[in-house]
């Protein structure tokens, strides 16, 4: 018998994030490591509770998510977004609540290109007079 699992996809900076929600007990789990393992910093595993808490769903998916790229803050926030989409997926009544909170819009802020001549995307070498 099949499973039952909804997915999503999440992406910040660099980061993207492929979700599956699983019903179960609320347990997280990151490129197949425990969230605590994963994401060694309190604010940020909050960060991907949000659409949780403002579902009121908390305790009642697993979370299974695969990221690659960015760091941990921009692989936070694509998993956020992942499991926003996943849960609209379970019910589109959602919308309204993850739409108020922010939780549906993908953040398009980006690093910025290196420019030729820079050593960075805005960063010169240092200045020689002679």
């Amino acid at each position: 018998m099949a499973k039952v699992q909804y997915t999503g996809t999440g992406r910040r900076k660099d980061s993207v994030a492929r979700v599956r929600l699983v019903p179960g007990t609320g347990k997280v789990v990151i490129n197949d490591k425990d969230v605590e393992d994963y994401i060694p910093f309190p604010n940020l595993r909050e960060i991907i509770l949000q659409p949780y808490n403002v579902t009121e769903t908390l305790g009642n998916y697993d979370t299974l998510a695969n990221v690659n790229g960015g760091g941990y803050s921009g692989q936070a926030g694509a998993v956020r977004l992942g499991i926003a989409h996943a849960l609209l997926e379970i019910d589109p009544d959602f919308r309204e609540s993850l739409k108020k909170a922010g939780l549906l819009t993908r953040d398009p802020r980006m690093k910025e290109r290196k420019k030729p001549g820079l050593k960075k995307a805005r960063k010169a070498g240092q200045f020689s007079k002679r």
